[in-house]
């Protein structure tokens, strides 16, 4: 894995207010820019509903706009699926050519292309309950597209969200994993105990390319302050 330097030239403008809710909490910030307009987040650990709320607090604050993935049938509800989308969710369609990595890596480019913001938030885990390890698909997308990966530590332990190691994945699947894993240590979820361990369950094919997603799915630029 190649570590990126430092300073990162893109750099973003959050929310006061989601910022000074967070602080209300005790919870800390740490981060400085992206290196790039295109990448993938990988969050960890994830065991509690509670995650998904440190985490948009999170991005309002940092200004960091993100998309992830959730369940197709959310988002047909009326309320609900209007809100998921506000805050970055993108419906899950799983029988398309290329599954959700194709998908990914198919934007991921196309935003490339372009010249596009564009940065996917993904759960390696897939769950709240411990499983036998991670799935692979946040690997095949940040590799397969070409671009960054940031680890992205939500510590209750030290209440603090970490978002500061860039890499570029080296194709080396256990070599990257033991760096990943290290950089782990020491990282607690809301409930430890449902944790699960940093090694990839299985390999994911590779993607053949799908549809681009449409203009409402992804966005056009980072936005500055994305708190309500």
């Amino acid at each position: 894995m190649t570590v990126f330097a430092l300073p990162h030239p893109v750099q973003l403008r959050g929310s006061r207010l989601a910022s000074a809710v967070l602080k209300a909490a005790g919870w800390e910030l740490q981060f400085e820019g992206l290196p790039k307009l295109q990448g993938v987040f990988v969050v960890y650990p994830h065991t509690s509903n509670w995650d998904l709320l440190i985490a948009v607090l999170a991005k309002w604050a940092l200004g960091v706009q993100v998309n992830f993935w959730g369940k197709d049938s959310l988002f047909k509800i009326p309320v609900v699926g209007r809100w998921l989308r506000w805050i970055g969710g993108i419906p899950a369609v799983r029988d398309v050519p290329g599954g959700l990595v194709g998908q990914a890596v198919a934007g991921l480019q196309e935003a490339q292309r372009t010249q596009r913001y564009c940065w996917m938030g993904l759960s390696p885990e897939g769950t709240r309950k411990r499983t036998a390890g991670w799935r692979s698909g946040f690997y095949q997308t940040a590799l397969q597209a070409r671009v960054p990966l940031c680890l992205v530590q939500l510590d209750y332990a030290r209440r603090r969200v970490e978002a500061t190691h860039f890499y570029w994945l080296s194709g080396d699947e256990p070599a990257d994993m033991a760096h990943i894993a290290a950089r782990f240590v020491g990282a607690q979820g809301y409930r430890p105990q449902e944790a699960s361990p940093i090694v990839l369950l299985k390999s994911v094919p590779a993607a053949t390319p799908a549809p681009t997603p449409t203009p409402q799915d992804l966005p056009t630029k980072p936005q500055n302050s994305l708190a309500p």
